[in-house]
């Protein structure tokens, strides 16, 4: 018998592993929760958070608090109906025991629970007690109150209860602690506050009166009375608000706030929109029961649909399209629109756990119906702001043609012509977009280190000259026109704006913006990062942008010396030293400064540079920061940078 044969034979029933209980997910933790770093550890509280916000759904409960507690656990309360404490019938267990101790058991299901939900599976209270050290629970409920433990996911002796005292005999609510296990996140368990606070504000602009108190009682510092940082997000406003926070540093169109809110068939649609006039792109963010749908779905296809529809048809009526003219497109009734999106659904249907695409069909038809009822109704009685908003999608549509004619030369330029990409571009020989990446430089002396010092193999170098058209304040036909802008999209074989992004015609797979580290650096980066954000999006969402990392400082003691990133990185590497140390000090001023070879070894050698992989981890915010720092208003620039400029250096400020 053969080797091969005889490993065949060896493969039986024997071979076939059961994991039973909650073993699958720690064995397999990124199936549930998708991976075991930062958004892993942070995913653990959203799915805490989500089951208290699912009790406000129902109506029964308006208080969430959520602490992070000095000894690196976190706890999530609400005021709701507390968790179910008597027996299951099918487990013989208590209901508290098995929803935190079986996968796919819940009150989601259909069995008259909750009405709505964004916990479609069942796993998240119990995939977050077997991925923590430790779980503690305290549910109110029927004048008692219940506690039971758990330890990565097995239960701690039976479930304890007691009456609650005369004071707290009408409290209800439950309580959820737990402990991240560092032995799943050994990347680290310390939670973000910055990222949790950005989906809980989130959070309470959804649910118009909902308070969500959020307060973080870990010690920053060895002072023992310092007061733990609390922020409270309560808006009555909902969806109205977050507009206004959106909308907050552009220059409104119309004032009011364009508002629905309305039911059919079981689906509530909510939707608050308002034009800008110092925008030339939408931003449309869109929510199926809480949950943010990154790729859109049924819900954003009915209302993009009733907005054509809608406003061509007033665009009639109004005189301002005769027969005979084109209809305005979508893309130029939405250009300077900020629209939140929200609908709840009895049972939604997503693309998958990650949950970022609504897929039911019949939600595109009660959108397009409901939204389409309500804004042809205001709109009929505010015919100022018709006119308005017909105004700025006309112009947005005659821009658009002269576009079309401007980027007809870039549709020349094509990058499947060899010949026709750019003169300055120094290409790498390698055909593998996968293998290749290139740097974006600023100007030619940092170009001509950067050429000289790369391995030609897999990195291309493309120098800019100068600093490149601000996209946030500039429209289409310009920056068409643009040779810079001209240089990037045929380089990079971006393809034209609006049309969809393949990632067959991206020529490099890295994408690394690379500049001086100083401030005008990090102003040439950030127009980069406009470019991006604003044009082609996909480019950013995908992770082919990236950050390189020069040094500042070359350090040089005797026959050895380091590189250091930053001034902290330099005092660090001084101290070291001791007081009596000889050493000289290099400073670099800019890329073009340093010696080819110095530029590989310390920012363009992949076994030993640093870069930062540009990601979006939350649009809302990435959208305001742009037109803050970008946009035409002043006023909240100069805010940002006198709030900021404390605790940030701005030369390394990544959006």
């Amino acid at each position: 018998m053969s080797k091969d044969s005889k490993v065949q034979a060896a493969y039986g029933a024997e071979q076939i592993q059961v994991l039973e209980g909650l073993e699958p997910v720690r064995k397999r933790p990124g199936m549930y929760i998708g991976s075991t770093g930062s958004k892993g550890l942070h995913h653990l509280v959203y799915e805490v958070v989500d089951n208290a916000v699912d009790e406000a759904l129902a109506g029964h409960c308006d208080q969430i608090t959520i602490l992070l507690c000095e000894d690196g656990s976190a706890s999530v309360s609400d005021n709701g109906r507390g968790i179910p404490t008597d027996l299951h019938p099918r487990t013989g267990k208590s209901a508290l025991e098995t929803v935190l101790t079986v996968l796919h058991a819940g009150g989601k299901f259909g069995s008259g629970g909750y009405k709505v939900s964004g916990g479609l599976h069942g796993v998240g209270i119990s995939v977050v007690n077997a991925l923590s050290e430790w779980v503690e629970v305290t549910v109110r409920r029927q004048q008692q109150v219940h506690f039971q433990r758990f330890e990565r996911g097995a239960s701690i002796g039976s479930l304890k209860s007691e009456n609650l005292s005369k004071s707290d005999k009408n409290l209800t609510g439950t309580t959820v602690c737990f402990k991240p296990d560092d032995q799943i996140f050994t990347d680290g368990i310390s939670f973000e506050y910055g990222i949790l606070s950005s989906r809980l504000r989130e959070l309470a602009y959804l649910n118009g009166g909902v308070r969500i108190v959020f307060r973080d009682e870990r010690k920053q510092s060895n002072d023992s009375s310092q007061t733990p940082y609390e922020e409270v997000y309560f808006y009555e406003g909902g969806i109205k608000e977050y507009v206004e926070y959106m909308t907050k540093a552009k220059d409104s169109l119309h004032p009011e706030i364009i508002y629905v809110n309305s039911e059919k068939d079981g689906v509530q649609v909510e939707a608050a929109m308002q034009w800008c006039v110092d925008a030339y792109s939408d931003s449309i963010l869109g929510f199926a029961n809480n949950i943010r749908t990154i790729d859109g779905g049924t819900h954003i296809e009915g209302l993009k649909t009733v907005l054509t529809r809608t406003l061509n048809s007033f665009a009639k009526k109004r005189g301002k399209r005769k027969d005979g003219d084109s209809n305005l497109a979508g893309e130029n009734i939405r250009e300077g629109l900020t629209a939140v999106l929200s609908v709840k659904v009895p049972d939604p249907e997503f693309e998958g756990q990650t949950k970022t695409k609504l897929g039911n069909t019949e939600v595109r038809g009660i959108v397009d119906s409901l939204v389409g009822t309500a804004l042809s109704q205001y709109l009929e009685f505010n015919p100022g702001v018709i006119d308005l908003i017909l105004e700025k999608a006309i112009q947005a549509f005659n821009a658009a043609e002269a576009a079309r004619r401007a980027r007809e030369l870039v549709r020349r330029k094509s990058v499947l012509e060899s010949s026709t990409l750019p003169g300055k571009l120094a290409d790498c020989s390698s055909r593998d977009p996968s293998e290749s990446e290139i740097y974006i430089v600023e100007g030619d002396s940092a170009g001509g280190s950067a050429k000289q010092g790369r391995d030609r193999k897999f990195q291309a170098i493309l120098p800019l000259r100068g600093k490149i058209l601000n996209i946030e304040k500039t429209d289409d036909a310009k920056m068409y026109k643009n040779t810079e802008i001209q240089s990037l999209i045929t380089a990079l074989g971006l393809g034209i704006k609006g049309e969809d992004f393949e990632v067959k015609n991206l020529r490099y797979h890295r994408v690394v913006i690379m500049t001086d580290a100083d401030v005008d650096g990090a102003h040439i980066r950030t127009l980069l990062l406009t470019f991006f954000y604003r044009y082609q999006k996909d480019l950013v969402e995908g992770g082919y942008i990236y950050i390189a990392c020069p040094p500042l400082y070359k350090v040089t003691r005797g026959k050895n010396h380091k590189y250091c990133y930053n001034e902290s990185d330099m005092q660090k590497t001084l101290a070291s030293f001791g007081e009596k140390a000889n050493y000289t000090i290099q400073r670099f001023k800019g890329l073009g400064e340093m010696m080819p070879k110095q530029l590989w070894e310390t920012t363009m050698d992949p076994t030993t540079r640093m870069m930062k992989r540009v990601e979006i981890e939350d649009a809302l915010e990435a959208d305001r920061i742009f037109t803050i720092l970008m946009g035409d208003k002043v006023a909240p620039r100069r805010e940002f940078i006198e709030t900021h400029s404390v605790d940030l250096d701005l030369a390394t400020l990544d959006i």
